[in-house]
Parts: structure tokens; sequence; C-alpha cells
């Protein structure tokens, strides 16, 4: 026989053993299906990229592990959802990880670190940091910190956030500060009220109707496709890209944790492969879908899009500084979370700033062309 026919056989004889191990681990697993709770409203991409995910996590177990995704408030309230699921009401639940900050203040630094944790962290020099530099096992221990039955899965980095919307243009942060303003809560949602914006936190599904009855009159949230999704150019038609709260800000999943030890090697796997993608997928998606909606917002809509005041920059940056040192100081965990971030950028930033400059550079000038068309 030859060499070529006795590797032929032999590769077929382990792709078959391969397929029989597969078929006899599906054949064990049993058929799991996690409810899992958004925060948010089913209309949001978050979502739509929430079910792309729970599909790859279906494909890569053959069925034997569901995903159901039910909308806000299904089950319990969205302020209620890490409670839940930390107490097994509810299987999974879908947030961004800085919402639970008043469990842990070091819950900022995983799901919006403010100002890119003063130190210049994208979101894709986030991932980096998450994967590479010690990120996913601090991660990890965060929950154990809050004290909760809890594993985490961060699937959607985005960034960075508009600063928002407002009903006339501001020119200085004593313009700004004329305002009632929606952010996030915790840390992000603090610093603004620490340089003197009338900071209010509120959901997302909240914020329309807040402002058609003037609860508040300027409003963040996301980025251009969130916000037409939203519907705030409704109300409001000045709009601002270029914010400091959230450069970078996370949605992760959350699963029990004795639910997910009671999955099986196979299923365990396929959930943390599928986040993994979901990650690079997530930024993929928001690029294109980004440019989209801002293109509609501008030319369908009347919005009229600003550059942010000056001003605002050193004065939202130095009370960032000040908010993070401060928590450190009161906060073991906070403290070395941070000085990863830190001992990351230290390394990292350098290389991609100076690499991202030339980019962003020739990406204006290109803009810039469009704008004389």
């Amino acid at each position: 026989m030859s060499i070529l026919k006795k590797l032929t056989i032999g590769t077929a004889g382990v792709a078959l053993a391969l397929s029989v191990c597969l078929t006899s681990v599906q054949a064990v697993a049993k058929n799991v299906t996690i409810r899992v709770q958004s925060v948010i409203p089913a209309k949001a991409d978050e979502v739509h990229m929430l079910k792309e995910f729970a599909k790859d996590v279906s494909d890569l177990t053959g069925g034997t592990l569901t995903i159901k995704v039910l909308p806000a408030g299904a089950v319990v309230g969205v302020k209620e959802t890490l409670d839940a699921v930390d107490k097994g009401l509810i299987e999974g639940g879908f947030a961004w990880t800085h919402y639970w900050s008043g469990k842990h203040p070091a819950a900022m630094l995983f799901g919006s670190p403010v100002a890119g944790a003063g130190v210049g962290i994208d979101n894709i020099a986030f991932v980096s940091w998450f994967q590479y530099g010690g990120g996913k096992e601090l991660y990890d221990q965060l929950w154990k910190e809050m004290g909760v039955n809890i594993k985490g899965f961060m699937l959607q980095p985005v960034g960075p956030e508009a600063l928002g919307w407002f009903k006339e243009p501001i020119k200085s942060m004593a313009d700004f500060r004329k305002y009632r303003f929606r952010t996030p809560p915790g840390i992000p949602g603090q610093t603004y009220k620490d340089i003197g914006v009338a900071s209010v936190a509120m959901g997302g599904g909240d914020i329309l109707p807040a402002l058609e009855k003037g609860v508040i009159d300027a409003a963040e949230w996301c980025c251009p496709k969130p916000d037409l999704v939203f519907g705030f150019y409704k109300v409001l038609k000045h709009y601002y890209l270029q914010g400091l709260h959230q450069v970078v800000v996370n949605a992760d999943l959350y699963i029990n944790g004795d639910v997910y030890k009671s999955l099986t090697p196979l299923q365990k796997k396929a959930l943390e492969v599928a986040a993994n993608a979901s990650l690079s997928k997530a930024m993929s998606y928001r690029i294109y879908e980004n440019g989209k909606a801002l293109k509609e917002l501008t030319e369908k809509h009347g919005v009229i899009l600003h550059d942010t005041p000056a001003d605002y920059f050193p004065a939202y940056m130095a009370a960032a500084k000040a908010s993070l040192e401060k928590n450190a100081a009161k906060n073991a965990f906070f403290a070395k979370v941070w000085q990863s971030q830190k001992d990351f950028a230290a390394i990292a930033v350098p290389f991609w700033a100076g690499a991202q400059t030339s980019n962003a550079k020739l990406g204006q000038a290109f803009a810039d062309t469009l704008k004389k068309k």
C-alpha cells in the first residue's frame, strides 16, 4: 500500500473518530435553554447582535444549547436583572456591566471605563487588554468581589460614543450646563455632575418619552445607529459626535453560575468561542451601520452635526481623573484593575495612538472631500 493511500485512510479514520466523538458528546448532552433578559427593547441593535451570538452558540453545540432572548422587563424590572440571574429567577441577563457600579465601583472599569480609563484606551485597545493584557482574569474576579453567583461574557465593545443631542448649538461648557442631560449611571454620569452638568441617569427606553415630556432637554445614548433607532432626532436636531464619557463601552452576557457549571465542556467552549467572535463582529457591524445611520440622520432628518466645544475636553478629563483616583484610593480591587489598565496602556497606547493618527487624518481628509460635493 502506498504512503499516500495510508495517509488518506488514516486521515479518514481520524475524521470519522472525531465525528463519532462529537456525536457522542451531543448524545449525552442535555438540551439546555438559557433565558436571557435584556435591559433594552427588542428593536435595539445590541439585541440584534445578541441573537447572532445565540445562533452561533446553537450552531456550535448542534442545537443542545439554546439562548432565548427576552425583552426588557419580561420577568423582572431592568434594575433587578443582575440580582435575578444571581438568584436563578432567570438563567441569564444582558446589560452593560457599569449598570452594576452600585454593587462594586470596579464594574465601571469593565463596562464603561470613563474617558478611556484616563489613559487613552479605545474600544479596540480595550479588547486587546481584555484578551491578552489580563483583563479577562480580572473580569472573572469581579463577580466574586460583588458576591454574586455569575459567569460573565463580554460580547459587544462600542465606542467612542457620541457626546449627544441638544435643542440648540452649544459653544462652550457654559452653554452645556444650561441643560438637563441624560447620562449613563455610575462614574461617567457622576463626572458630568462634577463639572456642573445637570446629569440625569435613566434607561434607554425612557429617554425619548422624557425628552418629549420635557423631563430632560438633552441626552446621550450611544452612536448614530442606536440613536436613530431610538428616534431622538424627532425632538432634537443638534448632534455632537465627540465625547469622553464612554470612549469604550461594553454590553455583556451574565449566566447564573449554577446553570453554567451544569453545562458540558463543549457547551462552555461554544460560549467562549462565540463570545470571542462577537467581540469582533460587534465592532465590524457598528462601523458600517453607524456610517449609514449618520448619513440618514443628516440627509433625511435634518440633523446638524457639530464639533464638541474645546473646553469640554480638559474639564471632563480632569474630573474623570479625579474620580478614578478617588475610587482607587477607596477600593483595593478597583485600584488593581485600574493599575492593570494603566500598565497595559503604557505599552500599547503609544503605538496604537500613533498608528491611528495617520489613519484618522487620512479619513478626515476624505470626509472633507465629501462635504464639498
